[in-house]
């Protein structure tokens, strides 16, 4: 490190990203949350070279609407990078937008990367971070942000298992003394439960609807266990008939929402389960003294709770701010840095 780049670090406030699918959070050092915003980047490509028109909320309202000349797409795929340059642009947005003196600003960033994420695929996340204008660029792995975002005494020597389930990947993790024993990946999200909702509609309504309203049914009535009564609150949803190809409108119910998503979600258990026969035993008797506990945006969606309870027989409960536990993790992590050494990774 340059005496320069020292010397621009005493300008800036470190940071902590957390790099979703969906949404990206950024936490600044002693001041909490000041961002959270879609990872969504919309272009214009003119002879081909790519000019970024919007980034966050805005290019969000322009997915699925754009013209031949624009793009909106989202870098992150399934918890890490697919589009490099964007990524890139992305982060230096989200950087710029919280530090608004950009020029002495040499940020240390500590970013939570998938467990599951390869050498590449992390190498990609740093020089991303690292290019994007950071000092120093760390990386933390998600399960164990999401169980201190949580609030779970992880540095304890006892069994705590979380369930963090992201737009692209689920983690399951069980942790014990700061560190993981046993964690999984699997790439079952969000996104797929909007997948599940959209294929569905096109099976048995022959209605083709597009990725937004997918996200708007599954977050107004999306349940993972069908309603008591058989049917459920339900919704008017608009959409392309694919029989005469024009617009219509229909109303769907909760029931069939939870049959749609009944495959993600058996995903989701299924994870679960295996994490259990695999945690040495006296972990796995912590595990059914304390619960497991669910952060990330699906752990939002109706009755997951309880089709795990039904699943597993433990007691399941869901993070307060489920959405933002990852980055406060990672934000407490950059607090606390000296504690949580360990789990930080800064060379790789």
């Amino acid at each position: 490190m340059s005496i320069l780049d020292q010397f621009r670090g005493l300008f800036s406030s470190d940071m902590a990203i957390d790099l979703g699918t969906a949404n990206t959070l950024v936490y600044v050092k002693g001041k909490g949350i000041v961002l959270s915003e879609p990872s969504v980047v919309a272009y214009h490509v003119k002879d081909g070279v790519k000019k970024v028109l919007a980034v966050g909320e805005d290019a969000k309202l322009m997915l699925g609407r754009t013209p031949g000349s624009i793009e909106a797409i989202r870098p992150m795929r399934e918890g890490v990078i697919a589009d490099f340059d964007t990524a890139e642009e992305m982060i230096k947005h989200f950087i710029r937008k919280v530090h608004k003196r950009s020029t002495f600003s040499k940020p240390k960033i500590i970013v939570c990367v998938p467990h599951g994420a390869t050498p590449v695929e992390k190498r990609a996340i740093r020089q991303s971070v690292l290019s994007a204008g950071a000092r120093r660029a760390g990386l933390i792995a998600e399960p164990i942000a999401a169980a201190i975002g949580a609030g779970m005494p992880i540095t304890d020597p006892t069994g705590n298992m979380v369930v963090d389930i992201g737009g692209g990947t689920t983690e399951v993790a069980v942790l014990s003394l700061g560190d993981i024993v046993y964690a999984r990946s699997v790439r079952v999200g969000g996104d797929r439960m909007d997948e599940g909702i959209i294929s569905y509609l096109r099976r048995q309504q022959n209605l083709l609807i597009g990725e937004t309203t997918a996200e708007r049914v599954k977050t107004s009535i999306g349940t993972a266990r069908m309603p008591d009564d058989g049917r459920g609150t339900s919704m008017q949803i608009r959409g392309r008939d694919l029989l005469n190809g024009v617009p219509k409108e229909i109303e769907v119910t909760q029931a069939q929402i939870a049959e749609a998503l009944a495959e993600p979600v058996q995903q989701i258990c299924e994870a679960v389960m295996t994490a259990l026969e695999t945690t040495p035993p006296d972990l796995a008797a912590d595990i059914v003294d304390r619960g497991v506990m669910l952060t990330g945006g699906g752990a939002l969606l109706g009755d997951l709770d309880l089709a795990l309870r039904e699943q597993t027989g433990l007691a399941i409960s869901v993070a307060d701010e489920p959405l933002n536990c990852v980055a406060l993790g990672t934000g407490k992590a950059l607090e606390y840095e000296k504690q949580l050494r360990h789990a930080i990774d800064y060379d790789s």
